[in-house]
């Protein structure tokens, strides 16, 4: 089995779960770590026996290094990705891939015609509630889907955005609580629901309005192609992260996620499907236990050749739900 050399580009909180999951597969090899702050990426590269770099464009030209991992501020995403992929390069991107839909499909075209891949991190795609949600659509076991929630309550501190200088702007975040915390629901809920006929929402500043230049909440309706109902309401501004509440309604029962539970309601009963994963979660709880599957998953078919389901064109479709959101709602200003 050849090796395959890895980067990561950022070493801030979340990179610590790429560099384990690097870590845990054979014929990989973590290479290097990038990050504009030097002692960042000297204690990370110390942490990981790697090299280190300050500036990532050192490692363009690497041909030890395929597959590139770019855990950046939404706004370096798109250009590091294009670099990258134009130097054929494998990249794994933290979401959102891009700020904006327009600048996702010209990654979508420079993918196209790069000899690398690009994959979008949905990690929660691969939990085991997911999983089973999607499962019971496709196989119509309860029967056709008829309407679907999501709801997200979370915290972020007034710190959260000031100790940033690139959080809670439009130019660098791409906006507040939509397009950071709550777009894994919104993969979700379009994952599950197929095509989209309209999306309709609107955003607020309810709590950071002195702090914020974007939206800390946001609801939505959604309605597909097939005549499901979604809707969803996500925010910032509740005092504790938690857990992500979705039901699902079919003609012959209903699935709920509650506390990372999954429960199917059915004739009057409620019965357990799946539980959460009983690992220690590696990072922040509301990240989830998937980070890893999903980056073995995307190694897996690049070594395989194969194409990475959850691509460019998968990455916009979430987008395309937040600019909808957006579009039908007036953008929140101090």
């Amino acid at each position: 089995m050849s090796t395959i050399g890895a980067a990561i580009i950022g070493c801030g909180a979340i990179a610590p779960l790429h560099a384990k999951a690097i870590q845990s597969m054979e014929g990989v090899r973590l290479v290097a770590v990038a990050d504009t702050d030097p002692a960042r990426a000297a204690q990370a590269a110390g942490d990981y026996g790697c090299e280190a770099a300050a500036d990532y464009r050192e490692l363009l030209g690497r041909a030890d290094i395929g597959i590139v991992h770019l855990c950046t501020p939404h706004h370096l995403h798109a250009p590091m990705a294009e670099e990258f992929l134009q130097a054929g390069h494998h990249v794994l991107t933290e979401k959102p891939m891009t700020l904006d839909v327009p600048s996702a499909r010209r990654i979508q075209e420079v993918a196209a015609a790069s000899q690398g891949q690009l994959g979008i991190v949905f990690q929660n795609r691969y939990n085991n509630p997911s999983i089973r949600i999607k499962e019971t659509i496709d196989s119509g076991i309860l029967g056709r889907l008829i309407c679907m929630k999501g709801i997200v309550t979370w915290y972020r501190s007034e710190d959260y955005y000031t100790e940033s200088g690139w959080r809670g702007k439009w130019a660098t975040e791409g906006g507040g609580v939509l397009i950071n915390q709550t777009i894994h629901t919104l993969d979700l809920l379009q994952w599950f629901g197929g095509e989209i006929a309209s999306v309709t929402g609107n955003v607020t500043t309810d709590v950071l309005n002195e702090v914020i230049e974007v939206e800390d909440t946001a609801h939505a309706c959604i309605i597909f192609k097939n005549n499901v109902r979604g809707l969803f309401y996500g925010t910032n501004a509740y005092f504790v992260n938690s857990p992500v509440e979705m039901e699902l309604v079919f003609e012959q029962g209903t699935l709920l996620l509650r506390r990372d539970c999954l429960y199917l309601w059915k004739d009057g009963h409620e019965t357990l499907l799946s539980e959460p994963v009983s690992t220690a979660v590696e990072g922040k709880s509301y990240w989830g236990t998937s980070h890893q599957r999903l980056i073995l998953d995307f190694y897996k078919h690049v070594r395989e050749g194969r194409k990475f389901w959850i691509d460019a064109g998968e990455g916009i479709k979430a987008l395309e739900v937040i600019a909808g959101i957006y579009s039908s709602a007036v953008k929140p200003s101090n």
